[in-house]
């Protein structure tokens, strides 16, 4: 089974609930992960967010700087 890649800087966090690999929208909890969405890190934590300690390995280093160059104009 192929494993989903975590989006690093997706274009509407907002519109979607990041608590589980279904990644259903924000108005349809599918997998009952609570009555509100999961937030993205990006979110909470900023646009550089994959720079914090234990999330470089979430998406690969070298994929998730690329992106996150390429999300920031870079």
């Amino acid at each position: 089974m192929a494993v989903k890649r975590f989006p690093i800087a997706p274009a509407h966090p907002e519109r979607v609930c990041w608590g589980c690999d279904r990644y259903c929208q924000s108005d349809d909890l599918r997998c009952g992960n609570g009555s509100d969405r999961t937030q993205h890190p990006v979110e909470l934590m900023g646009a550089d967010w994959v720079r914090e300690p234990g999330f470089a390995d979430l998406a690969g280093a070298d994929a998730a700087r690329a992106e996150l160059r390429s999300a920031l104009g870079g």
